[in-house]
């Protein structure tokens, strides 16, 4: 029989701990890429469940996820109605061309009815409107109130086109974004409302491009 000696023994424990230390690399490796792994399933896996779960500031009803956005974006809606539809009222009365009764007569029948738009979705929604144009848009009511003839109508023209191009851009984001069919829907009728208006005041002649594209 063959005895075992010294030089065999030490190149067993060498070989014994080449293979725990090999062992041990692999268990760190494994658990290294494990825990880097571990991040991203989570996440997948949270990605996979209902996204009003991930955005705690969105509040859950039967037509979709009503954000942030959509609410500011109702809420506008109904401002926008309480200001413009008395400034188009206005042009209809005050107005010495046809093309300013014409543009009134416009913000008139496009505010009427999308005005009864947004009310219908808000309380379907549960929100409240204001009731009344913030300070801003009273300040401009009062503004064409003081004003007459050719600088009446170069105000209107002016003034509203640089609201409804505001609102416009914010019209755009929340129809593409928004996962509420409530909300898409009023965002849809709003898109068509404002071009129109655009349209129409842009074909007075008088909207200045220039101050528009310096102003915020």
């Amino acid at each position: 029989m063959r005895r075992i000696g010294r030089t065999d023994r030490t190149e067993g424990i060498g070989t014994l701990s080449r293979f725990n230390g090999t062992a041990l690399i692999i268990v760190a490796l494994a658990a290294t890429i494990g825990a880097l792994a571990f991040p991203v399933w989570s996440y997948a896996d949270r990605l996979g469940t209902d996204k009003s779960n991930l955005d705690s500031a969105s509040v859950a009803t039967k037509w979709g996820p009503l954000s942030p956005t959509d609410r500011e974006f109702v809420t506008k809606v109904r401002l926008a109605g309480l200001w413009e539809l008395p400034a188009g009222q206005q042009a209809q009365e005050r107005a010495p061309s046809a093309a300013i009764k014409a543009t009134g007569d416009h913000l008139v029948m496009g505010h009427t009815s999308l005005d009864k738009h947004v009310r219908d979705v808000a309380a379907q929604l549960g929100m409240e409107l204001p009731n009344q144009p913030n300070e801003q848009q009273q300040g401009w009511l009062k503004e064409l109130s003081a004003a007459q003839g050719r600088d009446y109508e170069t105000k209107f023209a002016n003034l509203l086109r640089r609201a409804h191009g505001k609102v416009f851009s914010l019209v755009a984001q929340v129809r593409a974004n928004t996962r509420n069919s409530l909300v898409r829907d009023l965002a849809q009728d709003a898109n068509q409302t404002v071009l129109d208006h655009i349209n129409m005041l842009e074909a007075t002649g008088l909207v200045d491009y220039d101050a528009l594209a310096t102003q915020k």
